[in-house]
């Protein structure tokens, strides 16, 4: 006879306290709920994943069918081909003056991937990682998985979503490790300056011991001026990663093909990660990447000035909105506007109280799904994708403008703009 469990006995915990404790991405949960949403048969406008919502540019198609019938089916280098990391070599040399070597870069699935290889590869149980907020959603996640501690750095509107140097000077401790953060900027939008990069250096250059780890993914999507990263700032170059990809300035995103370029120490230690975890990315894709490095930007540049319309349209949209504080941002495809004067509002039958209801709000009342600023460090805002057509943009700050007018005449609130 089988036998019978035990009476009371406690159920099996199959996952790891790590996985229990790690939230879940909170931008990936409500495009999951929009999408749950839109197949029950409502119309909703998803503001909430930052996709470009282009085709991949042709000349890059071709090449991965190219790959194809040349029969690049093998396993690659854990790295990545020599040919796709030189031709990284002459893009930091010619976009950043920066020279390294093939053996600093390691491509990955994902710069996702590329930055858990970083964090896992430097980070100990209990060093501190400067985190300038807003931050992406993962950062946070990631830094708990290497066993580290975030240390957030609050930001406003009014700063326009940045720190200042006597900010960073004030949180570094003996046990800070390392610098994280993008520019441009997501979830705001906001670009780094070569000014303000070099006053962080200034500080940065007291405390050799901390590694800047320079997420610049969103560098082709800058609406101002040319690129800048703190590798050109004298004497961080040998202690600065740099992290970037294919998905947003190429329209690549589920190519899933990151890089970092990294000190070689850091370097090697990340590919000895990536050989145990995934070794090394799809092959078609790095023949992909191969072509887009070097090949023609014009796509690349219109993209940017759609992104740059799009982004004077929501702006202009949402100009006079009430309790709609936004920065215009410089670069990204992001709103991030501080909409914390709603937060007295009520809504079925008590205060929306935080971001994260508000949106709730958003998606329910207006049907546009958008995602809380508590998952980005900025728990005062929300963020809102506009990597869309411009007749969605319009039609979404619509749904915005009057669910708030709705909400607006059941509340007596000072909604001053």
């Amino acid at each position: 006879m089988p036998s019978q469990p035990l009476p009371f006995a406690e159920p099996l915990q199959w996952t790891s306290k790590r996985v229990a404790e790690l939230e879940e991405s909170q931008t990936l949960a409500m495009a999951a709920r929009s999408r749950a949403l839109t197949e029950q048969g409502f119309e909703i406008i998803n503001l909430s994943l930052g996709e470009p919502d282009f085709d991949t540019p042709a000349h890059i198609q071709e090449a991965a069918c190219q790959a194809i019938h040349d029969n690049y089916s093998r396993y690659t280098p854990v790295a990545g081909y020599a040919d796709l990391r030189k031709a990284v070599v002459h893009k930091m040399e010619q976009d950043l003056q920066w020279k390294v070597s093939p053996e600093q870069i390691l491509f990955s699935t994902g710069a996702k991937q590329s930055l858990i290889n970083v964090l896992m590869a430097v980070l100990n149980p209990g060093d501190e990682v400067l985190l300038p907020a807003p931050y992406w959603v993962s950062y946070t996640g990631m830094i708990q998985m290497a066993e580290a501690k975030a240390v957030v750095l609050p930001s406003s509107a009014e700063s326009g979503y940045k720190i200042s140097a006597e900010a960073l000077e004030a949180a570094i401790t003996p046990r800070t490790r390392m610098l994280l953060y993008s520019s441009p900027c997501n979830p705001s939008g906001a670009v780094l300056h070569r000014e303000e990069l070099e006053a962080w250096a200034v500080v940065l250059r007291k405390h050799p011991k901390i590694l800047v780890v320079s997420d610049e993914i969103y560098e082709h999507i800058r609406f101002e001026g040319s690129h800048c990263s703190m590798v050109q700032c004298p004497g961080m170059a040998d202690r600065t990663v740099v992290v970037n990809g294919m998905s947003k300035g190429f329209a690549m995103t589920g190519w899933r093909l990151g890089y970092a370029v990294a000190p070689l120490e850091v370097a090697n230690a990340c590919v000895k990660l990536q050989g145990q975890f995934t070794s090394a990315t799809c092959s078609i894709a790095q023949r992909a990447a191969l072509a887009a490095l070097q090949g023609p930007m014009h796509d690349t540049q219109r993209m940017c000035d759609a992104f740059r319309e799009r982004r004077d349209l929501a702006i202009a949209e949402t100009a006079d909105l009430p309790g709609w504080d936004c920065p215009v941002p410089d670069g990204a495809f992001y709103l991030f506007p501080n909409i914390s004067s709603w937060f007295g509002a009520i809504w079925q039958g008590k205060p929306l109280g935080n971001a994260e209801r508000l949106t709730e709000f958003l998606l329910e009342e207006a049907r546009v799904a958008t995602v809380s600023g508590d998952a980005f460090g900025s728990p005062e805002c929300i963020r809102l994708s506009i990597a869309c057509s411009e007749a969605q943009i319009k039609e979404a700050m619509a749904r915005i403008r009057l669910a708030f007018q709705q909400l607006l005449s059941q509340n007596s609130l000072d909604q001053g703009s």
